[in-house]
């Protein structure tokens, strides 16, 4: 009786004093949406080497998830597919600047299904439906509407009514692939996942601005060693050749 006890006691003490010790330490990454397959593969080749580190991901538009964070979100990195939206976190004092450095680069395409065929962005005022991430939150769309304003076709698709917005590319990608619409501006590194749709032409690059993936560490992710240590693994050349398998650039 009195072993037992005597057992008893020392497990619990070992529970007390060595579990909380060997638990895994959480990390919290928002990250633009056209970035989710990359950091499936990413995140398992950095626990590889930690595996005491747990990564929850959140993926969407970079708008949403800025504002998000804004709003009391948890997030220790935050990657958008924008400067813009890092610098609207800068604004507000929620990220560390002097973390801010770009992940990877991306270029946009057009896509669309069979019969659908266009090779330029003159051609798209003969569309009827034509999907884009919304403008006001995901960079995508604000990419996209850049070039159509840069090639005169703008005003003349949005007042016939053949934008659809969607709310993040990742949904544009969705709708052309089911054939919802006739096609959609969307990143290269999407479009190399469709299923059914295809790139119909690229979108000139000195239409838009260059689409570079900011990433910084939050107040609280400067204060982790764990995000410390993820985030130069994503700099770090495993995470690069990543990158480039998905068909991000990347600084060599």
């Amino acid at each position: 009786m009195k072993a037992g006890l005597f057992l008893f006691s020392a497990l619990f003490l070992f529970s007390v004093v060595f579990v909380p010790s060997i638990r895994a330490e959480e990390v919290r990454i928002s990250a633009a949406a056209s970035l989710t397959d990359a950091c499936k593969e990413i995140i398992p080749a950095f626990n590889a080497g930690h595996p005491n580190v747990k990564i929850l991901a959140n993926y969407s538009a970079s708008g949403s998830l800025a504002k998000q964070i804004v709003q009391g979100a948890p997030a220790d990195i935050f990657i958008s597919a924008s400067p813009e939206w890092m610098t609207y976190l800068a604004d507000q004092h929620r990220i560390v600047q002097e973390t801010v450095s770009d992940l990877a680069y991306n270029t946009l395409v057009f896509i669309g299904r069979e019969p659908i065929s266009v090779a330029s962005l003159a051609e798209l005022r003969g569309l009827s439906r034509i999907a884009i991430g919304s403008p006001r939150s995901v960079p995508a769309g604000q990419y996209a509407q850049q070039a159509m304003v840069g090639a005169g076709i703008y005003e003349d698709l949005l007042a016939g009514n053949k934008l659809v917005m969607a709310q993040d590319v990742r949904q544009a990608l969705l709708y052309a692939d089911r054939a919802e619409v006739d096609g959609a501006f969307v990143y290269k590194t999407d479009a190399l996942l469709a299923q059914k749709a295809t790139i119909l032409f690229s979108v000139p690059e000195n239409l838009y601005d260059r689409i570079a993936y900011p990433m910084a560490l939050t107040v609280e992710g400067a204060e982790k060693s764990a995000a410390r240590e993820f985030e130069t693994f994503l700099k770090g050349l495993e995470a690069k050749v990543i990158l480039k398998k998905f068909g991000f650039g990347v600084e060599e």
